[in-house]
């Protein structure tokens, strides 16, 4: 009898689907057998991060493993829904099929588009006309509350200027955000501004929102654009922190112009 485990025996999503039978059998892991939809949704989140750190990393290895580990997790989400009878793994593949060919009907049809901005159109077009017996709903409606806030800032001003409701360039969008700044300032110098107060943050938060717009009439993403900026900054830091050691020093012990020394050595070694 074949061990579905084994390789050569099964193909690689059996193999994944049989070691998730085997977990969340009687005689299998505690852990797994607890496990519910709603439970797994946080590690499915952390995943799909570790996943996005790798690839913006360009490390395919690690790539490879979180590519793994995010299937992993999705198969296992599926496999819950199984075994209440909900729906199988070939249910959420054939769906996913016939929306993707539904959704590209400029190559699985007659439509004809040229640019990615054309096949854009066309998908948010063919999305309204699936949603069209629900009634009227907002071009906002469907993006997900639960996303990171800087994420949601860039899919909500994406949804928006598809409307129209849009600068006419960058350097409009850039004046607004200096114009933005300029209240910032105007706030958090009022004598009576409350540090951490709602009006401040408010307005802070108006800055940010505008440098989103900025972004994606740059196309840069800003989410990603932010996650390499933490890297490197963290590159820096982390060379800071192992100099110090190897001098037998306290990186919290530096003064400012010993760290500022640091700093600069690291841009230049590190990059």
């Amino acid at each position: 009898m074949a061990d579905p485990l084994k390789p050569g025996q099964s193909t690689p999503i059996e193999r994944l689907e049989a070691l998730i039978e085997t977990l969340r059998s009687e005689n299998g892991c505690p852990w797994d057998k607890k496990q519910t939809p709603y439970s797994m949704a946080r590690y499915l989140v952390e995943e799909v991060y570790e996943l996005v750190d790798a690839i913006i990393s360009k490390d395919s290895t690690a790539v490879c493993e979180e590519a793994g580990d995010v299937l992993f997790q999705i198969l296992f989400v599926v496999n819950l829904f199984r075994e209440s009878g909900k729906f199988s793994l070939g249910d959420v593949v054939e769906k996913n099929v016939e929306k993707m060919v539904r959704r590209h009907p400029h190559v699985f049809g007659d439509v004809k588009a040229d640019t990615p901005e054309t096949v854009s159109e066309n998908w948010d077009n063919i999305k309204r006309k699936e949603e069209g017996g629900a009634g009227p709903r907002s071009v906002l409606g469907s993006i997900p509350q639960s996303l990171p806030a800087l994420l949601r800032a860039s899919m909500v001003s994406e949804r928006a200027a598809k409307t129209g409701f849009d600068w006419d360039d960058i350097s409009g969008v850039m004046a607004k955000t200096m114009e933005e700044w300029e209240e910032f300032s105007t706030e958090i110098n009022n004598p009576e501004c409350k540090p951490g107060g709602d009006k401040a943050a408010m307005e802070f938060g108006d800055i940010l929102f505008t440098m989103v717009n900025v972004a994606r009439f740059a196309r840069i993403h800003p989410e990603t654009a932010l996650i390499l900026s933490i890297q490197k900054f963290e590159k820096r830091f982390t060379y800071m922190e192992e100099k110090s050691i190897q001098a037998g020093r306290d990186i919290v012990g530096l003064s400012m112009r010993e760290m500022h020394r640091l700093w600069d050595e690291a841009k230049e070694k590190v990059g």
